[in-house]
């Protein structure tokens, strides 16, 4: 009987710590993924390294199921005056670990003009 409870025991202490390793390597895959912030800094970085182009904003940011997608804005030609340089909007796509899976042009404008997309096609 006592041999029974030893294995028994023992058992029960390899279910628990395994129950513990699982919980501790939950709790550092969650630790080790960037913050948005920091996501924010190494698409910026990675699409500038890409295009030699540099990010001058990020007009949307979301997590995905696949990890984040961002539509950045950058000057692709600079101009005098400055409202009429080349402006464009790339959609920008990154893993979950923030490394960029992808990105394409969506949209050029000039720098002074507002969007022409407008309901009724006017």
């Amino acid at each position: 009987m006592s041999n029974t409870r030893n294995t028994q025991e023992s058992q029960d202490s390899r279910e628990s710590q395994n129950s513990q390793n699982s919980r501790k390597s939950t709790d550092k895959t969650a630790e080790d993924r960037p913050s948005p912030m920091e996501v924010l800094r190494q698409a910026r970085g990675q699409l500038a390294e890409l295009t030699g182009m540099d990010a001058e904003s990020v007009s949307s940011f979301e997590q995905t199921e696949e990890g984040w997608a961002l539509e950045v804005e950058v000057l692709e030609l600079e101009r005098v005056p400055d409202t009429m340089s080349l402006m464009a909007s790339y959609q920008v796509e990154l893993d979950s670990q923030g490394q960029l899976t992808g990105y394409r042009r969506v949209r050029r404008y000039e720098r002074g003009r507002s969007d022409a997309r407008r309901p009724g096609g006017r």
